[in-house]
Parts: C-alpha cells; structure tokens; sequence
C-alpha cells in the first residue's frame, strides 16, 4: 500500500483530491495537511511515500517545502498539483524532484494515469534491486495507454500500467498460483485481481484448473502458457 500524504490550502481542493485518491487502487491517505510547516510534522510521525503537493500556500509555499524536503533527503516522492502553469514555477517543481506535475483543473482520468504511472515505477523499484537498459527504458518512456499505437485494446476498467504490475508480479511467482497470491503481493483488491486474471485467462496468456481439495471450497490455480510473453507484450 501506497502512503499518501496531501498538502493543499484550498479546503475544497483537498477534499476533491481526497476523494479521487479513494477511487485509486493501491493507495491510503495518511494525512491532509493545509500548510506545509504542518505537513513537516506529519512525515515525522507517519511513514509517507507520496505527497501530493500545492505551490500557493501560506507559512510555506510548495517549492519552498519541497526544497526542504530534498535538503533533508527524505525519502518520499512527490506529484506537484497547482494552478502555477508558468514555466518558472514547472521548471523549478521538476528541478526538485517531482515525479509529475498536474495544473489546475484537471480531470481524474490525468490524476488517475498520473497516479497508476508512479505506482508502477514504485513497485518495480520495491521489487528489484538492479535494473536493465532496456527494463529502465521501457518503465521512464513508456507512453500513456492512449498514445501507444499498434497496441490493442484493454477492456473498460483495465490499465496498462496495473496490467504491467500484476504482470511484472505473475513473472516473480511460482508458475501455480491463486487469486491470493497475487492480490497479496499487488496490493490492489481481489476483486480487481479477478478482473485481470480473467483478461489474461481470455488472451491465452494465463491457463486456470480448478482443484477440489479435501476441506472448504474449490480454488482456481492459474499458470502461465509458453510464449506468452509474446501475447502480453500487445497489451502492455
């Protein structure tokens, strides 16, 4: 799970981000702070991974407070959500460290893949201590699902990028699991992981057998077929 912290002044900004977080898989919201000398306090008590970050804010402005966030090494990222779309304010915001950069107003589907992107950077840095050209290219310049050309369709309500984690997490497994192997390792729900187990099950990149033990309920065990990377790699 993703620890999230939000700083934003603007009560009904806060709220709008609070509730978009809520529809995002893989993330908790630890605190909303309106300041950032507030915010400093909450890093030092809680464990924070991700802070989404406001620029016009009294006591301490953002770049200010990411300016000592970075001074002081922590380790947390940050994705800056501001009105400021002046090239000063953007350069400076992405000079110190921000993952990305959101202007104000936006729509959820921009927080949405802005979110589902770092997560799936996060998770493959959590999962592997080193890294390939060819593996650090393809995660720092994949495109957005909808700029990929060539690449086929995903079903309503699936995503490239938390395709690619429960992918990226199938291949670190034994090639016999369940539904709860992989939702405890993703992080995302079991209804989500269902949903995409199913999509792999249907392209042929996944075969399932349900086994029928001697106590409980029948499970379904999934493995992965030959070659399948070359199916999923159309999807990804």
């Amino acid at each position: 799970m993703i620890n999230v912290l939000i700083i934003e002044d603007d009560p009904m900004v806060a709220e709008f981000n609070k509730r978009y977080l809520e529809q995002m898989e893989g993330f908790n919201l630890v605190s909303v702070s309106d300041d950032g000398a507030e915010a400093f306090q909450v890093l030092e008590q809680e464990k924070v991974d991700l802070i989404l970050l406001d620029i016009f804010m009294p006591k301490l402005n953002g770049l200010e407070f990411l300016s000592e966030v970075r001074a002081k090494e922590a380790a947390v990222d940050v994705i800056v959500i501001s009105a400021a779309n002046d090239k000063v304010n953007i350069n400076k915001a992405i000079r110190l460290g921000a993952v990305d950069y959101l202007i104000k107003p936006f729509e959820f589907e921009r927080f949405e893949s802005s979110l589902n992107r770092y997560k799936s950077k996060k998770f493959y840095f959590d999962r592997n201590k080193e890294s390939s050209q060819e593996e650090l290219d393809e995660l720092l310049f994949r495109k957005d699902e909808q700029d990929v050309a060539g690449g086929n369709e995903l079903p309503k309500g699936l995503t490239r990028e938390t395709l690619s984690m429960v992918w990226n997490e199938i291949i670190g497994l034994d090639n016999d699991f369940s539904t709860d192997d992989l939702t405890f390792n993703v992080g995302i729900s079991r209804v989500s992981t269902r949903k995409y187990l199913s999509f792999l099950t249907e392209i042929g990149v996944l075969e399932s057998q349900t086994v029928y033990g001697s106590v409980g309920r029948p499970q379904t065990r999934y493995h992965r077929v030959p070659l399948s990377e070359n199916i999923i790699n159309n999807y990804l």
